[in-house]
């Protein structure tokens, strides 16, 4: 499969984040179809996590079967897992500096406040956002860390000439996408915030883009290294997501929409998982 063949289809398979993105348009919903969407969401992230996860631990664990063996040293082993740990640690705890910094800036950048010279130069727009609008843009930069993880995939199996195989990740990688795009907006329907649409495509384009840079980077060259950081970093981001989300579910109560939300999350990312391998992939 050519470059320029493999780049197209695989910023299509970013560009179906975007279908679930409307859903963030919607007037007023019901307080009960809020706290439904929030688990769904919920759901979702928790496959993410696990599929991230799963994948990220594959270097690792060849790492240990050559340890086994004797066909290699124990140098990768520590070097993969340092980057494993290091990978999750940076993401989750990571974030909650970054959340932190968000609040002091919107403090200090408060309606009224005198702001000049080198202040206003670092003036953040995300400092005024609501909660619901950082939240989903964690989910964004999270969903775009693992997309990316997906597209270096992409472009290594097509460089291998695994044509097949690159087919089935891209109509996969497509359908995870699709349940993403709703997962990013899920925090603001939830709060009832109505995004604009400029809001929505910035949101798709962090979320999703990243797939096609992936893809552009995986069909020159692979490493085994890169997909771990970056796995890692998405399942962190992602998890820490997750807590923030139960955390307003809570908040919220009705247990049963929650257990259910959360059930149909990861009915919807594992029955995508399942197309791909029913495939072979």
């Amino acid at each position: 499969m050519s470059e320029a063949r493999t780049l197209i289809l695989g910023a299509i398979a970013g560009m179906t984040i975007l279908l679930g993105l409307p859903l963030g348009r919607l007037r007023r919903p019901a307080p009960g179809l809020r706290q439904f969407l929030n688990a769904v969401t919920v759901g979702i992230l928790v496959f993410l996590v696990w599929d991230v996860l799963s994948h990220a631990i594959e270097p690792v664990d060849a790492a240990l079967a050559n340890l086994h063996d004797h066909r290699a040293g124990v140098a990768p082993v520590i070097g993969f897992g340092t980057l494993f740990f290091a990978g999750i640690g940076v993401g989750l705890v990571g974030l909650v500096y970054y959340e932190r910094f968000l609040t002091r800036s919107s403090r200090r950048f408060a309606p009224g406040a005198m702001v000049t010279g080198e202040a206003a130069a670092r003036r953040w727009a995300v400092s005024g956002w609501s909660s619901a609008r950082q939240l989903s843009l964690l989910i964004a930069v999270g969903i775009g860390l693992h997309n990316f993880a997906e597209g270096l995939a992409i472009g290594g199996s097509a460089a291998r000439g695994e044509i097949g195989l690159a087919t089935l990740l891209i109509v996969g990688f497509g359908l995870h996408n699709a349940t993403e795009g709703f997962g990013i907006v899920a925090p603001l329907a939830a709060q009832a915030e109505r995004p604009s649409w400029a809001f929505l495509l910035t949101m798709g384009a962090i979320g999703g883009g990243p797939t096609f840079l992936g893809t552009l980077i995986g069909h020159r060259f692979t490493s085994d290294a890169l997909s771990v950081v970056f796995l890692t970093l998405a399942a962190g981001s992602i998890l820490y997501v997750v807590i923030q989300l139960l955390g307003v579910a809570h908040k919220l109560g009705r247990r049963e929409l929650l257990v259910w939300g959360v059930f149909l999350g990861l009915v919807a990312g594992f029955a995508t998982d399942m197309i791909v391998t029913a495939g072979g992939a």
